[in-house]
């Protein structure tokens, strides 16, 4: 009697399961059911259950300012990484004011002792001392604004990054040579009086290829155009800035512009009436008589995907380059009350042509060094300390910058520059 009643049992189980199997409803990811007319033998098999998705991990951000909100330069990164972090709800701890050296290792180990799975430090001198974290924490991921060495270090959580802002300053100095043109025609300087001045943070090749572009620009729409370069050797100094400022004027600099990153020049141009073209923001406000535009990194798009990776567990690239396409290089709007009528207009058609590849910052076609054309040259690509160039960057008629690290390597001074330094 046990053994058919058994039985019985048995057979009900075999027969309810049968009918939850009929009543289940097919998964998302199931393979389609075999045509009603197809051998039972041949019909699909259904696709393994999906994984869970992971969950994404959560970050907390560190960043290793060299200034604090005074400093132009490192504004425009504070105000990406409030930007950045808020868009993506990510907890954030900023560290300002730290210099470039062993200061910055200490304050990027402190941001680690706090939780900061994701640090960032904006200055090229940090370099060093950012690396040796990366290397000591190996759980943190580490990005960093203009260094060279992430390619070449053999340190994956260690990342480098920049932008081709050289369109920029390619940008500001045809703003910069139509305010030359409008100032020739008008009759307030000749032709041969068109020379700009430039005031540089060090002659290293980050500023270098800066100026150059902007010179550049400047020649695209003035032909007769020159300019004079001079150095504050400080990234953010005020009172040296200003002094560049007048050294330049002194010289017949009649139109002026920066990579430095203090209101000193541009303020002392608008007491003197130079024009000027400016850098990581707008003087309008300040200068209301003098300041046409200015370029500059917009860093929330390389902040934003880099804090994405750590989240979602992908890898950051050892060199990365924003470009205009990305929004990684901007303009500010033109100031018309200082600006050359048509400045916009003519920028917008620039810009155009340098997103379609038409026109390229670096044709050497447009330059001249020691009185010849550049067709080959040789950078210090891979920054091992020792100062061997060893890539080929010159070819198909331009000099290819930031294509080979995202870091500038263009360090020439073409015709027509002169370092008043020297």
């Amino acid at each position: 009697m046990k053994k058919i009643l058994a039985l019985i049992l048995a057979l009900a189980m075999i027969f309810a399961l049968a009918a939850c199997g009929q009543a289940a409803a097919p998964a998302a990811n199931e393979a389609p059911a075999a045509e009603n007319n197809a051998p039972a033998e041949e019909a699909a098999p259904a696709a393994e259950a999906a994984e869970p998705a992971a969950e994404a991990k959560t970050v907390k951000a560190g960043f290793i300012f060299l200034h604090d909100e005074n400093s132009t330069y490192d504004l425009n990164f504070i105000n990406a990484a409030k930007e950045a972090c808020e868009k993506l709800g990510v907890e954030y701890l900023l560290k300002t004011g730290v210099p470039e050296g062993q200061e910055c290792y200490d304050a990027a180990a402190e941001l680690v002792d706090e939780g900061c799975n994701f640090i960032f430090a904006d200055s090229f001198g940090h370099e060093p001392f950012l690396l040796q974290a990366a290397k000591e924490f190996p759980e943190v991921q580490f990005c960093h604004a203009t260094g060279t060495q992430a390619h070449t270090a053999g340190t994956p959580n260690y990342h480098n990054a920049f932008a081709s802002i050289y369109e920029g300053r390619f940008l500001g100095g045809v703003a910069a040579g139509l305010k030359l043109n409008e100032m020739i025609e008008n009759g307030e300087i000749t032709a041969d009086q068109a020379k700009v001045g430039y005031i540089g943070a060090f002659p290293y090749a980050e500023v270098v290829s800066g100026f150059t572009s902007f010179f550049l620009g400047v020649r695209y729409v003035c032909p007769s155009a020159t300019m004079d370069v001079t150095f504050t050797n400080s990234w953010y100094d005020p009172t040296l800035e200003k002094e560049g400022a007048t050294k330049l004027i002194n010289n017949g600099c009649v139109l002026i512009s920066e990579h430095a990153d203090s209101m000193g020049a541009p303020t002392e141009c608008e007491a003197n009436g130079i024009p000027f073209v400016f850098y990581n923001g707008s003087a309008a406000d300040a200068c209301p008589n003098t300041f046409i535009v200015a370029s500059r990194i917009n860093w929330a798009p390389y902040m934003e995907f880099a804090m994405s990776c750590v989240m979602n567990g992908e890898e950051i690239p050892a060199d990365w380059t924003g470009t205009i396409a990305t929004g990684s290089v901007e303009l500010t709007e033109v100031n018309e009350q200082a600006a050359a009528a048509g400045t916009a207009d003519k920028l917008a058609e620039v810009k155009a042509a340098l997103e379609d590849g038409s026109l390229k910052v670096f044709d050497t076609a447009t330059f001249t060094k020691d009185g010849a054309p550049l067709t080959e040259y040789l950078a210090d690509v891979d920054d091992m300390g020792d100062f061997q160039p060893e890539t080929q960057v010159v070819s198909d008629g331009y000099f290819h910058e930031s294509e080979f690290r995202s870091a500038p390597y263009f360090d020439l001074f073409i015709d027509g520059i002169t370092n008043l330094d020297a």
